[in-house]
């Protein structure tokens, strides 16, 4: 057990870097953190900032020796980062699980071997793969085996003949084709689980996203309670199975048809979790911390339904920021902003979160804030509560 007083490492500074360091700070702990950018989010909050690409294991062996743990905010680490900074400490997740999920066609291939459900998909490694895997699946998402999330790295066509302009445009590397799914919506589920083996699940999210990247989240997801539980119990699965060691998000489809696909893992906080912070007992940063130290972990249950709403660079048009004061007008409303130089579009800022009776209560309140302040998002999707659940 990691008592309050030590140093937690962590590798990456962006948002998810800075509020774990918030909760960790909070909490007693000193926070030292990695990152290729020396101004990046959590350095302002944190003890110590080395500025080093995720690649460079001697300073990463730097950071662990100031350290009694290790954790990351993002998952595209070198392993060999990973094992340079467990020689001096504890590393939570280890590279055991950062080398699976860092590699989408490895990942694939793990679920799969595992049980787990998953679409269709083919590893493709050349343009001629490219267009076979578009001539047998029709509709196809072509997504880098590594890197890129967010909607990066990513491309969507129906057409075998634009397998050169795909495979181009993805740098010429190994990628995954999956065939497209007729969805009805998506959700996420986090597993909290500590090296002595005790494990928490957060009720689960239900996400939407715009241009291929998370525009609101809301918790508890207001679905079906039985659909909910086959989700936890796939989360739970998982975690399990790969031996985890702090935080893992399941990214899931549902389908038209009722069915749970697994879409993606994340070894780390993650954006539709971000409500934890109003809804729950225990937000997801501090369960990270608790975990990655080997505390009791924290009670996850709702204190009140609460929904978020993405920020993005766009707001700051023509180097002004936006007024925030009108979306504040709304009491149950919060502003959180990551400290980030530069906005641009597409590029997180921040969020606004917001609190309610129910789950839809809080995602009304929360877009129309979102809309008060320029963010305003698509209209609410025909299927929501085509599966039941009015949380």
């Amino acid at each position: 057990m990691i008592q309050p007083g030590a140093t937690i490492g962590m590798l990456g500074g962006g948002q998810l870097g800075r509020m774990t360091a918030l909760a960790a700070r909070s909490m007693g702990y000193g926070v030292h953190v990695l990152d290729p950018d020396p101004d990046c989010a959590a350095a302002a909050v944190s003890d110590r900032a080395v500025a080093a690409r995720f690649d460079d294991a001697d300073a990463a062996r730097e950071l662990a020796r100031h350290c009694d743990v290790v954790t990351l905010e993002i998952e595209q680490i070198a392993t060999s980062v990973i094992d340079a900074a467990g020689a001096y400490a504890a590393t939570r997740p280890g590279p055991h699980v950062v080398g699976v999920i860092q590699d989408r066609a490895r990942q694939k291939q793990w679920l799969e071997k595992n049980g787990f459900p998953i679409g269709t998909y083919r590893p493709v490694s050349s343009q001629a793969d490219v267009a076979g895997a578009i001539q047998s699946f029709g509709d196809t998402f072509v997504k880098s085996s590594r890197g890129g999330y967010d909607g990066r790295s990513q491309v969507r066509t129906s057409r075998a003949s634009d397998a050169g302009e795909v495979w181009r445009a993805l740098g010429e590397r190994p990628a995954v084709a999956e065939q497209a799914l007729q969805l009805a919506g998506e959700l996420s589920v986090m597993v909290a689980r500590a090296p002595n083996g005790q494990m928490r699940v957060f009720p689960a999210a239900l996400n939407h996203h715009e241009r291929q990247i998370l525009a609101w989240s809301v918790m508890p997801a207001p679905l079906d309670a039985a659909l909910v539980a086959r989700a936890t119990e796939i989360g739970c699965s998982i975690a399990e199975r790969i031996d985890l060691e702090g935080l893992i998000a399941v990214e899931l489809f549902l389908t038209s048809s009722g069915d749970l696909i697994v879409n993606e893992l994340a070894p780390r906080p993650h954006n539709s979790f971000h409500a934890s912070e109003r809804a729950c007992v225990t937000s997801q940063f501090e369960q990270l911390v608790r975990a990655i130290c080997d505390l009791p972990l924290g009670d996850v249950s709702i204190v009140r339904p609460a929904a978020i709403v993405n920020l993005f660079g766009d707001l700051w048009h023509d180097g002004r920021s936006p007024d925030f004061s009108v979306a504040l007008s709304d009491s149950s409303v919060r502003l959180h902003l990551y400290g980030k130089r530069g906005a641009r579009p597409g590029r997180k800022m921040g969020h606004l979160s917001a609190i309610g009776a129910s789950a839809l209560d809080a995602l009304a309140a929360v877009r129309a804030a979102g809309k008060r302040v320029g963010a305003a998002t698509e209209p609410l999707p025909d299927t929501l509560g085509a599966f039941g659940g009015s949380s």
